[in-house]
């Protein structure tokens, strides 16, 4: 007998959003993703891991979880106020072109002014309006959802988590009491996605997974050895750049 999905419980929902004119803009399903040219190689597809009530995705379609059962599939329309927020003018600023490297700048151009990342919509002679509102704002969407899965193995939790935040997979990771420990590889020390997100991935785990204190472990394998080449004899003839 299934149970009815619970604020905090750990969900896998693989999903589908479209507008009202069915243009799917977001997708969990590879396939359809390269369809409708939104394919990201760096993406992640087959489905996301969340916790529900948690803000891993909008309002709508989180509260839309609570009391549905795994295997349920649906669709359900969000407006704006529960999706990606309403359009708000104070966010649309008119900058100078000069602002811009070399003068370039075109509509659709992404840019990042004063901390705040946001879009060109209009290039109208030395004059620059860039909106930093959501892309999607003011817009109703659709949501086409399956809760795939409940997930109770406290590895499992911590590798969703890890995966929804960095795109991480297959990461050893260990629970053995009150601590996790993951180990990571030394390539993610310049990883600026992992940095910047590590600290808020091992508070949501002491919270919703049931351990102390998360532990990371940089991981360092042996270099093969490289056998040194012989020496080059010296050429008497040398080229010189100078003439």
């Amino acid at each position: 007998m299934n149970l009815a999905i619970e604020k905090g419980d750990f969900i896998k929902v693989s999903y589908t959003g479209r507008f009202e004119d069915e243009k799917v803009f977001d997708t969990t399903n590879e396939d359809l993703a390269k369809k409708n040219d939104i394919f990201n190689d760096r993406g992640m597809y087959g489905g996301d891991v969340i916790i529900v009530g948690a803000g891993h995705t909008i309002v709508g379609l989180d509260e839309d979880f609570v009391g549905k059962e795994v295997g349920y599939s649906g669709s359900i329309e969000i407006p704006p106020e529960k999706g990606f927020g309403e359009h708000n003018p104070k966010l649309v600023e008119s900058v100078s072109i000069t602002k811009f490297k070399e003068h370039q700048a075109y509509e659709g151009l992404e840019v990042e002014i004063n901390g705040q990342k946001g879009v060109v919509t209009k290039v109208i002679g030395r004059r620059v309006r860039v909106d930093m509102n959501h892309p999607l704002a003011g817009k109703p969407v659709i949501y086409e959802y399956t809760i795939e899965k409940l997930i109770e193995d406290k590895v499992e939790k911590i590798q969703g988590l890890l995966s929804l935040y960095t795109g991480l997979q297959d990461l050893d990771i260990d629970v053995s009491d009150s601590t996790a420990t993951i180990i990571t590889p030394a390539s993610l020390t310049y990883n600026q996605r992992w940095l910047m997100s590590k600290g808020r991935i091992a508070a949501e785990i002491i919270e919703n997974v049931g351990v102390e204190e998360v532990l990371y472990v940089e991981k360092y394998p042996m270099a093969p050895m490289i056998e040194a080449e012989p020496e080059a004899e010296e050429s008497e003839d040398i080229e010189s750049s100078e003439e």
